[in-house]
């Protein structure tokens, strides 16, 4: 499997419901910033230039509740096809898997506003050990 990138997660007031369980809408915020922080390691370039990447579907299982503790995010490249990768994600709090998720992205070209094959230097970086 590709390389796996650890994020820490600050937690803020506002992630928290009336129960104390960090809201669903919250932990896609946190697979959010795996994501971000796994481009910016990556690649960068699919954040700001003319190609970048889209998601296109995603899914995820809540697997335990989530609270407060020691909470981090991977993410990992789990699959490349021709115009698209999967990213697979997992959310714990201190050791526990709390949730998983699924992105499929694509490389789309906003100057052109189509979608194009991955390119070779994306698809070297996404699956490097």
């Amino acid at each position: 499997m590709a390389r796996t990138i650890t994020t820490p997660i600050q937690q803020r007031f506002s992630d928290f419901d009336p129960f104390q369980h960090v809201n669903n809408v919250a932990q896609q915020m946190y697979f959010d910033v795996g994501k971000t922080e796994f481009f910016r390691q990556l690649l960068g370039e699919v954040l700001f230039g003319d190609l970048r990447a889209v998601t296109v579907s995603t899914s995820t299982s809540y697997l335990d509740q989530l609270r407060t503790g020691d909470v981090r995010v991977t993410t990992c490249c789990e699959r490349i096809g021709n115009k698209s990768f999967t990213l697979f994600q997992q959310l714990f709090a201190d050791e526990r898997l709390c949730s998983e998720s699924r992105t499929v992205l694509v490389a789309f070209d906003f100057p052109a506003q189509c979608s194009v094959p991955i390119p070779d230097r994306w698809r070297e970086r996404l699956a490097e050990e």
